[in-house]
């Protein structure tokens, strides 16, 4: 089977092993992209750490962390600097609960930093 989007498939590997009451996983191949996101999940409490191993081939261990969802957003939907608060509502559970990460020519940012910026992005993921 052919991955072709990598973030969403560990996403779906992190809830998985929350589900199993497994505290770790390991996934490969390791991008730019994932780590950003692997980032901002550690920084705000998602993750506990996560580790790039270079052996054969480089592949990520992300040890779990308080988390009770996570997922990549499809399609990526594009946010103006004001309509942050509609995506939001749809992808979080309340309004001060979560986080979406947004995709901003800044780099990767939570919805509350795009909104403090005042700049729009894609819409990557959520996590809660």
């Amino acid at each position: 089977m052919v991955v072709k989007d990598h973030l969403s498939a560990v996403l779906n590997d992190i809830m998985n092993c929350k589900k199993a009451k497994k505290m770790e996983t390991v996934y490969f191949p390791v991008t730019k992209l994932l780590l950003g996101v692997l980032e901002i999940m550690k920084k705000h409490g998602y993750i506990e750490k996560y580790k790039v191993e270079e052996e054969k081939f480089q592949k990520v261990v992300i040890k779990i962390g308080r988390i009770n969802k996570c997922g990549s957003i499809k399609p990526r939907f594009y946010v103006k600097r004001d309509e942050a608060m509609k995506y939001v509502q749809r992808y979080l559970p309340a309004r001060d609960f979560g986080i979406l990460i947004i995709s901003t020519n800044k780099g990767l940012l939570t919805h509350q930093e795009a909104i403090e910026q005042n700049i729009g992005g894609s819409l990557i993921a959520y996590c809660y």
